[in-house]
């Protein structure tokens, strides 16, 4: 803070830093795990999941498909899509390859995000090979990039030029 700022200002600052200070968001995963991030790093986040969208061409009124589990990354996405005023369209995980190249095509998506895989019930479901499932023989034609969260220890299914890791575009 400023040693010139105004008298009246500085409860507003100190509220504002404590605000950034607390928990925005907890999230618990199915198998016990617990992930925490700070109104600060939320936005953050978010910023920088923004910027990594428009680096991949989306714009104003674009359509960002988000096929993602309930986890961190899915509320990231929605304040990133905010911040560009593009439209975030989920697609429920669980859905078959085939009816989620319909959606993807219907929207006009340009950019699909989706994780690796995620644990439910104790167990790991696979969500990448899905995508590409659906994506397989230009069955989304306007799809120009995925970008995975990996949420699993184990391989994934690759199309390089297309895929990007999300923790990468973010850095």
């Amino acid at each position: 803070m400023s040693r010139f700022a105004r008298t009246e200002e500085q409860p507003a600052l100190a509220a504002a830093a404590r605000q950034a200070a607390r928990v925005a968001l907890r999230w618990i995963s199915d198998p016990g795990g617990a992930e925490e991030l700070t109104h600060a790093e939320l936005l953050d986040q978010a910023a920088r999941a923004a910027a990594a969208l428009e680096r991949l061409g989306v714009r104003a009124g674009d359509r960002v498909a988000v096929h993602l589990p309930l986890v961190p990354e899915s509320v990231i996405v929605t304040l990133a899509c905010g911040r560009l005023d593009a439209v975030r369209s989920s697609i429920p995980v669980g859905v078959p390859a085939q009816q989620l190249r319909e959606r993807v095509r219907e929207l006009g998506a340009a950019v699909l995000i989706t994780a690796d895989a995620e644990q439910r019930g104790g167990e790991v479901q696979p969500l990448k090979p899905v995508v590409d499932r659906a994506l397989a023989g230009g069955g989304c034609p306007d799809v120009r990039n995925v970008l995975v969260v990996h949420r699993a220890p184990r391989p994934v299914s690759w199309t390089p030029g297309r895929d990007l890791w999300w923790h990468e575009a973010l850095g």
